[in-house]
C-alpha cells in the first residue's frame, strides 16, 4: 500500500481501511476456493456467506458466473487469458478488502502461478486459500451442465482435469474434503477456520 501511496497521493485523502473494518465489526479477508469444476467451491461458498451473514459478517461472492459475464466477458480460456481473469479477479478483490468486506471467491485457478499472481496482488495477510480435494470421478458425477462429457468428447478444449491440468496447491490454508459429506458438514469446518481471520 505504501508504494501506491507514493504514486498515488488520493490514498491519502480516502477512509483507511482499518476505519471502515471498525465501522463493520470485522476483518477484511479474500476466501480464495481452488478445486476442479464439480468440487464444490461455489456450493460451499454460497453457504458460507449465508452462515457469515447470519453472523453479522458483510460479504461479496466472486465466481465465474458473475465475473465472466461481466467484466471478464470479453476472455477467453487460453492460459494467457485464464491468468488476466484471475489477475482482474484479485484486483477486484483488493478493492472490497480496502473497504473492509469478506471477499469469498470461487475459480477453478489450477495453476500455482495464477494463485500466487492472486496472492501477490491481494496481500498475504488477507489471502486464505482454501483446496476443494473432490476426486475428479465424484466431480464428473456431480456435473449437472454435462461439461466433462462435452470435454472428454473434445468439445471443449482445455478443459482443467481432462484436456488441462490441475496443480495441487502446495500450501492451501485448509484442505477441504466433500467426498461423502454434508455440504452442512463442510460449510461449518470451513466457518469454524476462517472466524477467528475475520473476528474484529
Amino acid at each position: 500500500m505504501k508504494k501506491n501511496q507514493e504514486l498515488f497521493p488520493f490514498f491519502d485523502r480516502v477512509i483507511p481501511q482499518h476505519e471502515k473494518e471498525k465501522l463493520l465489526k470485522q476483518k477484511a479477508k479474500v476466501i480464495w476456493f481452488t478445486g476442479l469444476s464439480g468440487s464444490g467451491k461455489t456450493t460451499t461458498a454460497v453457504e458460507l456467506e449465508k452462515k457469515l451473514h447470519k453472523n453479522g459478517y458483510l460479504c461479496k461472492i466472486l465466481d465465474g458466473d458473475n465475473v465472466r459475464v461481466g467484466i471478464n466477458n470479453n476472455l477467453g480460456f487460453s492460459k494467457g487469458e485464464r491468468l488476466e481473469n484471475i489477475r482482474r479477479i484479485a484486483e477486484i478483490s483488493l478493492l472490497f478488502v480496502r473497504c473492509g468486506v469478506i471477499s469469498i471467491n470461487a475459480f477453478v485457478s489450477p495453476s500455482e502461478e495464477m494463485r500466487e499472481l492472486a496472492q501477490k496482488i491481494i496481500g498475504k495477510e488477507y489471502f486464505i486459500e482454501i483446496f476443494v480435494d473432490t476426486p475428479i470421478e465424484i466431480c464428473e458425477e456431480r456435473d449437472i451442465k454435462g461439461l466433462y462429457k462435452k470435454a472428454r468428447l473434445g468439445e471443449i478444449k482445455n478443459f482443467t482435469g481432462i484436456s488441462a491440468p490441475f496443480e495441487t496447491p502446495k500450501s492451501a490454508n485448509l484442505v477441504l474434503k466433500t467426498e461423502n459429506r454434508t455440504v452442512t458438514e463442510t460449510v461449518d469446518e470451513v466457518f469454524d477456520f476462517v472466524l477467528p481471520f475475520v473476528e474484529f
